[in-house]
């Protein structure tokens, strides 16, 4: 029987999501896998951590996982079969050796069963000049994570120590974005970059070699975000979720997924920060405080869904500051 006009058979997108996980708030997997789900994706979650709260709150309390805590738990997946359907794999914070490296040998497992898997590092290592990981992880990220993904998402300071120099204008990361490229990720998206004459905004940095609808004018790409005045966590691991989901929606088009995906999170930040009050700018570190930062996503389901887009990507533009 000739098959050969058979429609292909849909593959359903599932996600398995490796990054921390709080039991009270909103980051890492708390972050990322209800928008995922509501945006169509199956997860599966694993946790590099698992705290009580944030490291924002005066007290956490939990346990940090390392490297055979993931291998057994995917030495249980495969032992059932579970590990073929794995369309993206999504990582977060990892903050130990044995656990990068884990992970690294999970990904190749999962790319000998699916070669098409996406593979989306958001390379939590820290953030305004302040590192959360051991310097060795910045090492191991740039030789063993970079060259492995398939799309990268780091902050402005992140990319920087991930090419191992400075990244202070749009031209630096732009240029950032080049030099990843060339070590291994079809696409980069430096999520934050603050422009030194403009601090009631930041820049969106997103960079692709894969083939356009528009054409290659819109392969590199900048986008101005107003800056909330208001102090979140979890921001960074909401957005790398949001891309991965937006990013799969819309092949081709990293400009629409872009602009999706920084609705939905300005949405959730915006509605957050009403209602939070004054604590969304208080200096203080209270338990009070943190809790009332929590991000809402719940409150703010359909936002994720269905965003209102106000802010566009524009093409990249040399002359950028």
């Amino acid at each position: 029987m000739d098959r050969s006009s058979e429609t292909p058979k849909h593959v359903e997108p599932r996600v398995l999501s490796i990054q921390s996980h709080v039991v009270h708030g909103n980051v890492g997997n708390k972050c990322a896998t209800f928008p995922l789900q509501l945006l169509g994706l199956e997860v599966d979650s694993v946790n590099s951590v698992q705290f009580s709260n944030h490291t924002g709150y005066p007290v956490f309390k939990g346990d940090i996982f390392n490297g055979s805590h993931l291998q057994q738990l995917v030495s249980g997946l495969e032992s059932n079969g579970l590990l073929k359907g794995y369309t993206h794999l999504l990582t977060g914070y990892i903050g130990s050796e044995s656990l990068l490296q884990a992970v690294v040998d999970v990904l190749r497992r999962l790319r000998e069963l699916n070669p098409d898997i996406t593979y989306v590092c958001d390379p939590v290592m820290g953030d305004d000049g302040k590192l959360y990981v051991k310097q060795e992880m910045v090492e191991l990220f740039r030789t063993q994570m970079v060259p492995l993904a398939s799309i990268m998402v780091p902050n402005q300071y992140e990319a920087s120590l991930l090419i191992g120099s400075p990244v202070s204008t749009a031209a630096e990361a732009m240029a950032a974005c080049q030099k990843l490229h060339a070590l291994g990720p079809h696409s980069v998206v430096i999520t934050s970059l603050t422009v030194p004459d403009d601090p009631d905004s930041l820049m969106l940095l997103a960079s692709t070699t894969k083939p356009q609808l528009g054409g290659a004018s819109v392969s590199k790409l900048q986008m101005c975000i107003p800056r909330i005045p208001a102090y979140f966590t979890g921001t960074g691991d909401l957005l790398a979720a949001l891309l991965l989901a937006r990013i799969d929606q819309y092949p081709g088009d990293l400009a629409q997924a872009v602009e999706m995906a920084v609705a939905g999170l300005q949405a959730v930040l915006l509605d957050t920060a009403a209602h939070c009050g004054v604590a969304a700018l208080s200096g203080e570190r209270t338990a009070a405080v943190s809790a009332a930062r929590e991000l809402r996503l719940v409150a703010n389901q359909r936002h994720i869904v269905s965003p209102v887009v106000t802010l566009r990507c524009t093409p990249f533009s040399s002359g950028s500051s």
